[in-house]
């Protein structure tokens, strides 16, 4: 062989695929340096915590994706009203009006009623086996199929653990007692309510206090002690009832565009996801640190009575949950499909939560 040939021939080559790989290279760099700027807007008052500012909020989200990525994703958040209304959030995203949205999925359950099982279901499951069940159980799978329909993929973003009933200008001392008290109350519960004579109210969060107050509404429920307190929801009403039997774990949601969320670079999608996930889990812990100091100031300071539901209104409470449920069933394949699997999912958590948790809580309390 030609050693002159050889070695020009060799040098040709590395040029050429010097050369080649550098074209190659350059959309990847091009790429990974691509810069992202969303809108996220929510269904919650300016400057409420946990929610819309501070640990497990909205703008903890976007503070930590933003400090995740390097800055290569930012996003700008909007209060309700501020650049929608409140409910308006999550239609503006399927239509891609506006990138993502902060909410609840029990706000949009007209659009399908399977969503409502991702935030919580009454008599359902505690923070440890709804979450166990969206990340091991196949619910996270179920969930962006279910929002797949209307162009949205969803992440869990703010656990509020189990909450209370709420507040009640009259107490209630029996069943009867329900009958056409107004009250505000979303989702699932609220279909439940309305089955036993109560007339239901859906409003945001920053317009229960007023109705409350001023006697447009009987009673109302938002969240726990902590929260419900920022409302000054203690000033309208002094009955404030527990059992959590309608929200025992709610989970929030941020959706984004399937199409924006299908075109991001895979490390920015897990950057994403991260955030999401820490920010729930951030939540939960803020309220289970807050909701104790906040129930003993309610009681001491503001003199509310903590009442426990009479065994009754309990009683109507689940036969009405089951009713409503098993008839949402019939009518929605997809709804059946998601049932089938949360409650299959509940009823083995639930042998394993008696002898662990139930029972260590019991035996640590004697």
């Amino acid at each position: 062989m030609n050693r002159r040939r050889f070695v020009a021939g060799t040098g040709a080559a590395g040029a050429a695929l010097a050369s080649a790989t550098a074209l190659t290279a350059a959309p990847r760099i091009a790429h990974a340096q691509q810069n992202f700027r969303w809108r996220m807007t929510t269904t919650w008052p300016a400057g409420l915590p946990f929610y819309q500012v501070g640990p497990g909020s909205a703008a903890a989200f976007a503070d930590r994706v933003d400090k995740m990525s390097n800055g290569r994703i930012k996003i700008q958040v909007f209060a309700a009203g501020e650049l929608l209304p409140a409910f308006e959030g999550f239609d503006a995203v399927s239509s891609g009006t506006v990138e993502l949205n902060h909410g609840v999925s029990y706000f949009w359950s007209g659009k399908t009623f399977a969503a409502q099982y991702f935030a919580t279901v009454p008599f359902g499951m505690s923070f440890l086996g709804h979450y166990a069940w969206l990340q091991f159980g196949g619910g996270n799978q179920l969930w962006e199929e279910t929002y797949r329909p209307l162009n949205v993929v969803p992440f869990a973003a703010g656990c509020s653990g189990v909450q209370m009933t709420g507040w009640f200008k009259k107490e209630i001392k029996s069943l009867a007692d329900l009958k056409g008290v107004k009250m505000r109350i979303p989702g699932l519960a609220g279909r439940i309510y309305s089955s036993l004579g109560v007339e239901v109210r859906q409003l945001p969060g920053g317009e229960i206090f007023p109705a409350l107050e001023r006697g447009v509404i009987d009673a109302a429920e938002f969240v726990g002690p902590f929260l419900d307190a920022r409302l000054g929801l203690q000033n309208a009403a002094k009955n404030y009832y527990a059992s959590g039997w309608h929200e025992p774990s709610t989970v929030s949601e941020i959706v984004i565009q399937r199409k924006i969320w299908d075109a991001l670079p895979i490390d920015l999608k897990d950057i994403v996801r991260a955030a999401a996930d820490a920010t729930n889990q951030e939540g939960l812990f803020l309220l289970e640190a807050r909701n104790a100091d906040a129930l003993d100031t309610l009681v001491a300071k503001d003199k509310v009575n903590v009442r426990a539901l009479p065994a009754d209104v309990v009683k109507a409470l689940r036969a009405a949950t089951a009713d409503v449920l098993n008839d949402a069933t019939k009518k929605d394949a997809q709804t059946k499909k998601v049932h089938d699997s949360f409650f299959a999912f509940k009823r083995k958590h639930d042998k394993w939560s008696e002898i662990s948790e139930e029972s260590f809580l019991v035996n640590a309390r004697t």
